[in-house]
């Protein structure tokens, strides 16, 4: 009986043209794929592909082989899944990647109860600022904002990333508020540079009645880091614009307080991303169903709501 890892490393070095490619969905190493292969070869026969140091092609047994098993693998695989969730609990590595703040903040609080629930899960997760290739670099699934969908990733919304200005009391002691985003000019700003793009990011902020202004925020202190942003903002070095998220335990405290308060601007969603399969691994399945029922219980999504004044 030939194994479902040698049947999916073929058909995945075939239909993305080479072991590399095929790596990278099966979240192997390119030698454990063309391992996989060569084993299926020696098992049938038969030559399934024509090698070189340029690129992988089919043989005409290959072809012939591949039209043979595609559809049957897909509903193998199906099956397989449906056994192991039916008849066992979630279990191996979940690979998730994590922005450090937010991650540390709203995400890693959840993990003893999930592992409680789930002990033969294994967290494996990464926190860093930038956005990760889900299917390439083998993560289960990623949580943040603002992520551009890649082919074959879904997303699942968790609640509003609304971005709000925030500052000190010590800061504002003296000012006078201004009633909208465009009195922001006259203050001391800490704004942020796109990693990506090495520009000041600028935003429109909008209110409940769907005005909208430009805000136009000096950049007196330059930060590449939403958490550097807020503790300039703690220290009192003036106006920044962050996420709800970053800065609510600072305004539950008082030690940061809004600005112009009826204001946000809207940066879409945080949301949970994972890639979109047939049949979802029962462990990523039971991490996004985690998250998402946390959230709603904790009414995260009221309190990262900026609109909410």
């Amino acid at each position: 009986m030939e194994t479902l890892a040698n049947l999916e490393s073929f058909v995945q070095s075939a239909e993305n043209g080479g072991f590399s490619a095929a790596a990278r969905r099966l979240a192997l190493t390119p030698a454990a794929v063309s391992r996989n292969v060569a084993i299926l070869e020696r098992n049938l026969g038969i030559r399934l592909f024509q090698r070189s140091t340029r690129k992988l092609t089919l043989t005409e047994a290959g072809e012939r082989f591949l039209l043979e098993i595609r559809g049957n693998l897909e509903g193998l695989q199906v099956a397989i899944a449906g056994a192991a969730t039916d008849h066992g609990e979630p279990a191996g590595v979940l690979k998730v990647s994590l922005s450090p703040t937010f991650g540390a903040d709203y995400v890693l609080p959840l993990l003893p109860a999930f592992l409680a629930r789930y002990p033969r899960i294994r967290a494996d997760w990464q926190f860093e600022n930038r956005q990760v290739d889900l299917i390439a670099e083998g993560f289960d699934a990623a949580i943040g904002g603002g992520i551009e969908l890649a082919p074959g990733v879904i997303s699942r919304p968790l609640a509003p990333l609304h971005i709000i200005a925030v500052a000190s009391p010590a800061y504002l002691k003296g000012r006078t508020l201004p009633p909208d985003p465009s009195g922001l000019a006259a203050f001391d700003g800490i704004v942020m540079r796109a990693a990506r793009t090495g520009r000041v990011r600028q935003w429109t902020m909008r209110n409940a009645a769907g005005s909208e202004v430009d805000v136009q925020l000096p950049g007196t202190i330059v930060f590449n880091d939403p958490s550097a942003m807020c503790r300039a903002a703690l220290l009192g070095l003036g106006v920044t614009l962050i996420a709800v998220p970053d800065a609510l335990h600072h305004l539950e405290s008082g030690a940061l307080v809004r600005v112009v308060p009826q204001w946000y601007a809207d940066a879409g969603s945080i949301s949970v991303y994972y890639a979109t399969r047939t049949l979802l691994p029962a462990k990523t399945r039971a991490f996004v169903d985690f998250v998402a029922d946390t959230f709603r219980r904790e009414r995260l999504a009221e309190r990262f709501a900026g609109s909410i004044g």
